[in-house]
């Protein structure tokens, strides 16, 4: 009986180990196929958030308004009025010559003789001379018009009175040509006196036949254009010498002046502003408002024409012109904000914004083409500086509340349609998506194939088995018929 017994316990250990071992067995093999399977793959989720597409480059800052002032002239400096640092104004005198060197006397006294010569011009005598000279030109031209106006115009009174002093004066001839006719020749007194009578009566019928035919007749082509050519004449007179007494008394020269008077009076004027020019060329002015940011000039240098004297800059008007790439040109518009950050200010981020795109590729080589893009600096301080380098980054399009996901997990078929694989019931499931807006990591997904939280693959494992693939359900043939290309990266295949 105790035989019995101990088999009976013998039996029962025996299966108890069985038992134990088997079970070991079933959650060895469990544990590797969870091992294997989630080693296959790895998942990240959908996020929604703003996506944000920039543009970066590289340039070097130059002010908008920049100039190189150099001197125009030889000869000492006597003061410099400014340095490096300055805010100056418009027309600020910077810098001058010394008044006794010899170039800065010989255009002072160029100056003093134009100006005498304009003085004599436009004293009181000229001014007198040119009134009487537009007084004799309006009488002139009244008695050309009245000529003008008699050719076509018959005053019948007039007509009338010339045709009774024709009539009588016809009448006084012909008495006296009898008279003249009657007297004898032998008293050769009496002849004479008949014939001075007989002419003189002759004379003055010609002279009132002249009249009368002068009030009724029609003028000859050639009579009719030499009195309109002689008004014409006269008018062009008097618009020159009322233009020239008018710029003697203030007027500007007109610019399409012919007259003798005036083209004097200009080059007077025109003598007279080289003069001046020239002079002020002894010194140098500021062309427009900025700051001082170089300076060579120092009291006592000799200096020649060109000799450089100071840089000016505007330092409110700060860009930076960067080359972007023809692929990237098209995103970027005026008016797009910027993030710029100097090497020489690295603690610091300054704005700003794009004012500038070329419509013309500013370099090239054989493997890009780049295009100019000038971008403000809205915030810069006094720590930047014409010529620093600086990266820009331009933000060209920002999506707020996008679904997102990385652009690494989606994936493009041999069709070009868009996948991703969601994780359902823990297994991959090809789902279509429709891309929207991308950044260099992160791709927007459009419709409502997927929603935030969802948990998708975001890379399979190159070294998972084909069993493992036949695992996750996915038909069709599988993983093998997919290309990836998310987010403008580089296509990939993908055989898990």
């Amino acid at each position: 009986m105790f035989t019995n017994r101990r088999n009976v316990w013998i039996f029962v250990g025996a299966l108890v180990v069985v038992v134990v071992a088997a079970v070991l067995v079933i959650l060895s093999v469990r544990s590797q196929a969870t091992s294997s399977t989630s080693s296959a793959y790895t998942t990240t989720s959908v996020q929604l958030g703003t996506l944000t597409s920039n543009v970066e480059g590289s340039g070097s800052v130059a002010s908008q308004l920049t100039a190189t002032l150099n001197w125009q002239t030889s000869g000492q400096v006597a003061q410099v009025n400014a340095k490096i640092g300055d805010v100056v104004n418009n027309g600020d005198v910077l810098a001058t010559l010394e008044q006794s060197s010899t170039s800065v006397a010989a255009l002072q006294a160029a100056l003093l003789n134009a100006q005498q010569n304009l003085a004599e011009l436009t004293s009181p005598a000229g001014i007198a001379a040119a009134q009487a000279a537009v007084a004799a030109d309006q009488t002139a031209l009244t008695n050309a018009q009245i000529v003008v106006n008699n050719l076509t115009y018959q005053n019948q009174g007039a007509i009338q009175n010339a045709e009774a002093s024709l009539t009588l004066a016809q009448n006084a001839l012909t008495n006296a040509q009898k008279v003249y006719n009657n007297t004898s020749s032998a008293n050769a007194d009496n002849k004479a006196l008949a014939y001075q009578l007989m002419y003189g009566a002759q004379q003055k019928y010609n002279s009132a036949l002249n009249t009368y035919n002068s009030l009724t007749g029609t003028a000859s082509p050639a009579t009719v254009a030499a009195d309109k050519a002689a008004v014409a004449l006269d008018t062009a007179n008097l618009t020159n010498d009322q233009a020239y007494l008018n710029a003697l008394t203030g007027d500007a020269v007109p610019a399409t002046a012919t007259g003798t008077s005036l083209l004097q009076l200009r080059q007077a004027q025109l003598a007279v502003q080289t003069a001046q020019q020239n002079l002020d060329e002894a010194e140098i002015t500021a062309p427009f408002a900025g700051t001082i940011t170089q300076s060579s000039t120092v009291p006592g240098q000799i200096v020649s024409p060109s000799t450089t004297a100071f840089r000016i800059d505007d330092l409110t008007d700060l860009v930076v012109t960067i080359q972007v790439v023809q692929i990237d040109v098209n995103s970027v518009k005026v008016g797009q904000p910027a993030t710029i950050v100097f090497d020489a200010i690295p603690s610091k981020t300054y704005t700003g914004k794009v004012i500038k795109v070329d419509l013309a590729a500013g370099s090239s080589s054989s493997t890009t083409v780049d295009f100019n893009v000038a971008v403000q600096v809205t915030d810069a301080d006094a720590q930047v500086k014409p010529g620093m380098t600086a990266d820009v980054t331009v933000t060209t399009n920002q999506v707020a509340n996008a679904l997102l996901v990385p652009s690494t997990s989606i994936f493009t078929d041999t069709n070009g349609d868009n996948y991703v694989y969601l994780i359902e019931n823990g297994t991959p499931t090809a789902v279509p998506v429709t891309v929207g807006a991308t950044s260099d990591t992160s791709s927007q997904i459009l419709g409502n194939t997927l929603k935030q939280g969802d948990t998708i693959v975001l890379a399979f494992s190159s070294t998972s088995s084909s069993s493992s693939t036949r695992g996750f359900g996915l038909g069709g043939g599988g993983l093998g018929a997919i290309t990836g290309g998310g987010g403008g990266g580089a296509a990939r295949s993908t055989t898990p």
